[in-house]
Protein backbone atom coordinates (compact mmCIF):
# COMPACT_ATOMS: atom_id res chain seq x y z
CA UNK A 1 0.00 0.00 0.00
CA UNK A 2 1.36 3.34 -1.30
CA UNK A 3 1.13 6.57 1.27
CA UNK A 4 0.93 9.69 -0.25
CA UNK A 5 2.49 12.69 1.90
CA UNK A 6 1.59 15.97 1.54
CA UNK A 7 4.58 18.68 1.67
CA UNK A 8 4.10 20.70 4.28
CA UNK A 9 3.96 24.63 2.15
CA UNK A 10 7.23 26.91 2.35
CA UNK A 11 7.02 30.23 3.97
CA UNK A 12 6.98 33.45 2.54
CA UNK A 13 10.55 34.09 3.70
CA UNK A 14 11.67 30.35 2.18
CA UNK A 15 9.49 31.42 -1.13
CA UNK A 16 11.97 34.52 -1.48
CA UNK A 17 14.61 32.95 -0.73
CA UNK A 18 14.62 30.35 -3.33
CA UNK A 19 13.02 32.64 -5.60
CA UNK A 20 16.22 34.96 -5.31
CA UNK A 21 18.35 32.15 -5.42
CA UNK A 22 16.69 31.06 -9.02
CA UNK A 23 17.07 34.70 -10.36
CA UNK A 24 20.69 35.28 -9.68
CA UNK A 25 22.90 34.42 -12.66
CA UNK A 26 26.31 35.10 -10.71
CA UNK A 27 27.94 38.48 -9.69
CA UNK A 28 27.02 41.57 -11.66
CA UNK A 29 30.23 42.86 -13.70
CA UNK A 30 30.58 46.47 -13.40
CA UNK A 31 33.28 46.15 -16.38
CA UNK A 32 31.86 47.29 -19.39
CA UNK A 33 31.04 44.92 -22.27
CA UNK A 34 33.81 44.84 -25.05
CA UNK A 35 34.15 43.20 -28.30
CA UNK A 36 32.63 39.95 -28.82
CA UNK A 37 30.67 40.45 -25.30
CA UNK A 38 29.05 43.14 -26.96
CA UNK A 39 25.25 41.10 -28.25
CA UNK A 40 23.34 43.91 -30.16
CA UNK A 41 22.16 44.26 -33.38
CA UNK A 42 23.38 47.51 -33.98
CA UNK A 43 25.60 50.54 -31.96
CA UNK A 44 26.11 54.31 -32.14
CA UNK A 45 29.42 54.18 -33.01
CA UNK A 46 31.98 56.49 -31.59
CA UNK A 47 35.72 56.91 -32.96
CA UNK A 48 38.62 57.12 -31.61
CA UNK A 49 39.15 60.51 -31.79
CA UNK A 50 35.62 61.36 -30.29
CA UNK A 51 33.72 62.02 -33.75
CA UNK A 52 30.42 60.72 -34.20
CA UNK A 53 30.08 57.87 -36.63
CA UNK A 54 27.04 57.26 -36.24
CA UNK A 55 24.11 53.94 -36.02
CA UNK A 56 26.06 50.96 -37.83
CA UNK A 57 25.46 47.45 -37.80
CA UNK A 58 27.60 45.61 -34.60
CA UNK A 59 29.50 43.29 -37.46
CA UNK A 60 30.61 46.84 -39.33
CA UNK A 61 31.50 48.36 -35.79
CA UNK A 62 33.71 45.46 -35.06
CA UNK A 63 35.56 45.69 -38.63
CA UNK A 64 36.30 49.21 -37.31
CA UNK A 65 38.10 48.05 -34.49
CA UNK A 66 40.24 45.43 -36.11
CA UNK A 67 41.31 47.76 -38.99
CA UNK A 68 42.14 50.45 -36.14
CA UNK A 69 43.78 47.54 -33.74
CA UNK A 70 41.49 48.99 -31.15
CA UNK A 71 38.72 47.63 -28.83
CA UNK A 72 34.79 48.37 -29.48
CA UNK A 73 33.90 49.49 -25.65
CA UNK A 74 30.25 49.63 -25.12
CA UNK A 75 30.09 53.06 -22.98
CA UNK A 76 26.11 53.82 -22.83
CA UNK A 77 24.69 50.52 -22.48
CA UNK A 78 21.19 51.99 -21.42
CA UNK A 79 20.75 53.89 -24.90
CA UNK A 80 19.07 53.11 -27.53
CA UNK A 81 21.00 51.79 -29.64
CA UNK A 82 23.57 51.84 -27.32
CA UNK A 83 26.24 54.23 -27.38
CA UNK A 84 29.82 52.05 -28.48
CA UNK A 85 33.60 53.40 -28.65
CA UNK A 86 36.55 52.57 -30.27
CA UNK A 87 39.81 52.55 -27.85
CA UNK A 88 42.77 50.77 -26.27
CA UNK A 89 41.19 49.11 -23.39
CA UNK A 90 43.91 48.50 -21.71
CA UNK A 91 45.26 52.03 -21.37
CA UNK A 92 41.65 53.41 -20.95
CA UNK A 93 41.60 50.96 -17.77
CA UNK A 94 45.10 51.72 -16.76
CA UNK A 95 44.92 55.59 -16.75
CA UNK A 96 41.43 55.29 -15.06
CA UNK A 97 43.08 53.73 -12.34
CA UNK A 98 46.10 56.38 -12.07
CA UNK A 99 43.38 59.12 -12.00
CA UNK A 100 41.24 57.30 -9.47
CA UNK A 101 44.69 57.00 -7.43
CA UNK A 102 45.17 60.66 -7.41
CA UNK A 103 42.09 61.85 -6.46
CA UNK A 104 42.11 59.50 -3.55
CA UNK A 105 45.96 60.80 -2.79
CA UNK A 106 44.25 64.27 -3.05
CA UNK A 107 41.20 63.59 -1.10
CA UNK A 108 40.77 66.10 2.08
CA UNK A 109 39.68 64.66 5.10
CA UNK A 110 38.87 67.25 7.78
CA UNK A 111 39.91 65.60 11.31
CA UNK A 112 39.11 67.46 14.39
CA UNK A 113 42.29 67.25 16.75
CA UNK A 114 41.32 67.72 20.27
CA UNK A 115 43.68 69.68 23.07
CA UNK A 116 43.08 69.85 26.85
CA UNK A 117 44.49 72.46 28.99
CA UNK A 118 44.09 73.47 32.87
CA UNK A 119 42.15 76.93 34.00
CA UNK A 120 45.53 77.80 35.68
CA UNK A 121 48.14 75.93 33.29
CA UNK A 122 51.91 77.16 33.47
CA UNK A 123 53.12 79.50 31.01
CA UNK A 124 55.44 77.14 29.74
CA UNK A 125 52.92 74.37 28.98
CA UNK A 126 50.57 76.82 27.20
CA UNK A 127 53.05 77.84 24.63
CA UNK A 128 53.94 73.72 24.71
CA UNK A 129 49.57 73.26 23.87
CA UNK A 130 49.55 76.39 21.51
CA UNK A 131 52.12 75.05 19.25
CA UNK A 132 50.50 71.68 19.03
CA UNK A 133 47.64 73.84 18.29
CA UNK A 134 48.86 76.11 15.98
CA UNK A 135 50.43 72.79 13.84
CA UNK A 136 46.78 71.40 13.59
CA UNK A 137 45.56 74.44 12.41
CA UNK A 138 48.36 74.56 9.46
CA UNK A 139 47.40 71.34 8.32
CA UNK A 140 43.75 72.34 7.65
CA UNK A 141 42.35 70.61 10.97
CA UNK A 142 39.87 71.54 13.43
CA UNK A 143 40.85 72.00 16.93
CA UNK A 144 38.65 71.33 19.53
CA UNK A 145 39.86 72.46 23.09
CA UNK A 146 38.82 71.46 26.33
CA UNK A 147 39.82 73.14 29.69
CA UNK A 148 38.88 70.88 32.48
CA UNK A 149 38.06 72.11 35.64
CA UNK A 150 38.29 70.01 38.77
CA UNK A 151 37.02 70.53 43.14
CA UNK A 152 36.84 74.70 43.62
CA UNK A 153 37.95 75.42 39.61
CA UNK A 154 34.17 74.34 38.56
CA UNK A 155 32.79 77.79 40.25
CA UNK A 156 35.13 80.01 38.47
CA UNK A 157 34.00 79.04 34.77
CA UNK A 158 35.40 82.84 34.03
CA UNK A 159 38.92 81.66 34.25
CA UNK A 160 38.32 78.62 31.46
CA UNK A 161 36.67 81.35 29.40
CA UNK A 162 39.30 84.09 29.35
CA UNK A 163 41.71 80.93 28.58
CA UNK A 164 40.02 80.02 25.44
CA UNK A 165 39.65 83.67 24.20
CA UNK A 166 43.57 84.17 25.37
CA UNK A 167 44.11 81.29 22.63
CA UNK A 168 41.86 82.30 19.97
CA UNK A 169 43.49 85.61 20.29
CA UNK A 170 46.52 83.73 19.82
CA UNK A 171 46.11 81.59 16.36
CA UNK A 172 43.59 84.11 14.80
CA UNK A 173 45.96 84.55 11.48
CA UNK A 174 45.67 80.40 11.46
CA UNK A 175 41.93 79.87 12.51
CA UNK A 176 38.95 81.63 13.63
CA UNK A 177 36.09 80.38 16.10
CA UNK A 178 34.13 77.67 14.89
CA UNK A 179 31.76 76.83 17.95
CA UNK A 180 32.23 79.71 21.05
CA UNK A 181 33.08 78.36 24.62
CA UNK A 182 30.11 76.39 26.12
CA UNK A 183 29.90 74.26 29.33
CA UNK A 184 29.91 71.16 29.26
CA UNK A 185 29.54 69.83 32.77
CA UNK A 186 32.84 70.24 34.36
CA UNK A 187 34.48 71.17 30.83
CA UNK A 188 34.24 73.91 28.89
CA UNK A 189 34.48 73.13 24.94
CA UNK A 190 35.36 75.78 22.22
CA UNK A 191 35.87 74.78 18.36
CA UNK A 192 38.71 76.18 16.20
CA UNK A 193 38.57 76.20 12.40
CA UNK A 194 41.01 76.59 10.26
CA UNK A 195 41.41 79.41 7.64
CA UNK A 196 42.90 77.00 5.29
CA UNK A 197 41.33 74.12 3.78
CA UNK A 198 42.50 70.73 3.97
CA UNK A 199 44.04 70.81 0.47
CA UNK A 200 45.44 73.62 0.27
CA UNK A 201 47.84 72.71 3.19
CA UNK A 202 48.33 69.64 1.78
CA UNK A 203 49.46 71.04 -1.41
CA UNK A 204 51.61 73.77 0.48
CA UNK A 205 53.26 70.50 2.86
CA UNK A 206 54.32 68.58 -0.61
CA UNK A 207 55.51 72.05 -2.00
CA UNK A 208 57.68 72.05 1.00
CA UNK A 209 58.98 68.71 0.81
CA UNK A 210 59.43 69.05 -2.46
CA UNK A 211 62.04 72.63 -2.00
CA UNK A 212 63.71 70.67 1.03
CA UNK A 213 64.59 67.68 -1.13
CA UNK A 214 66.00 70.18 -3.92
CA UNK A 215 68.00 71.90 -1.29
CA UNK A 216 69.51 68.50 0.31
CA UNK A 217 70.03 67.83 -3.46
CA UNK A 218 72.07 71.19 -4.45
CA UNK A 219 73.84 70.59 -0.76
CA UNK A 220 75.00 67.39 -2.13
CA UNK A 221 75.99 68.54 -5.39
CA UNK A 222 78.11 71.32 -4.02
CA UNK A 223 81.15 69.36 -2.63
CA UNK A 224 81.69 67.61 -5.97
CA UNK A 225 81.50 71.10 -8.05
CA UNK A 226 84.71 72.67 -5.37
CA UNK A 227 86.02 69.42 -6.31
CA UNK A 228 85.88 69.70 -9.71
CA UNK A 229 86.92 73.48 -10.31
CA UNK A 230 89.55 72.84 -7.89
Amino acid sequence: MVRWVTPKPKSCAAVRQTTAWCNRGGPISAEPRINDRIRVPEVRLVGPSGEQVGIVPLAKALELAQEYDLDLVEVAANARPPVCKLMDYGKFKYESAMKAREARKNQAHTVIKEMKLRPKIDPHDYDTKKGHVVRFLKQGDKVKITIMFRGREQSRPELGYRLLQRLAEDVQELGFVESSPKQDGRNMIMVLGPHKKKTEAMAEAREAQAARKAGRRQEAEAPSQESAEA
